[in-house]
């Protein structure tokens, strides 16, 4: 099962894939969605869109997972993500793909066993659970998203049933 993992952003979006068999994860790609700073808001988001769905088409995971937007102190620049937010859950639900959402203590607690770790514990702690790589930032934060949704996903699936 190939799963995409993205950290959204409205100047930087992490993604990262990953291949699950069974309780075994590998690496098979990550990277950033970079976004020009210049142009209007609605341009940029274009750009994001445009640019998580050429990933989606070249990697072609089967199921998406996003981490949830927390609240900033700023109310228009929590507003900015959470419109990029919209746009990456945008991009893999237009594929097709089943989207899941996980809050950033979940993504952080799967990955390193604490919730409030920071994002070198978390590149730290995504090097180890998928050895050899060497991603930074935002990507990290993106494969640690997928990790989280790998391990968590037959839970999802039930509620999913459920409802």
């Amino acid at each position: 099962m190939r799963l995409i993992g993205l950290d959204p952003g409205l100047r930087l979006t992490g993604w990262g894939v990953i291949d699950v068999e069974g309780n075994r994860l590998r690496h098979v790609a990550h990277g950033v969605v970079k976004v020009p700073v210049a142009g209007t808001l609605a341009e940029r988001l274009h750009c994001l869109f445009e640019g998580v769905s050429a990933i989606i088409e070249a990697q072609r995971p089967l199921e998406a997972a996003v981490e949830e937007t927390f609240v900033n102190v700023n109310p228009g620049s929590t507003l900015k993500l959470g419109q990029a937010r919209g746009v990456v859950m945008l991009a893999p639900a237009r594929a097709g793909l089943p989207v899941h959402e996980y809050a950033a203590n979940l993504v952080k607690k799967s990955v390193t066993g604490a919730g409030h770790a920071d994002k070198q514990q978390i590149a730290m702690m995504v090097g180890r659970l998928l050895p050899g790589v060497e991603a930074t930032s935002d990507a990290a934060d993106a494969l640690a998203v997928a990790i989280c949704h790998a391990h968590h996903r037959a839970t999802a699936k039930r509620i999913e049933a459920a409802l």
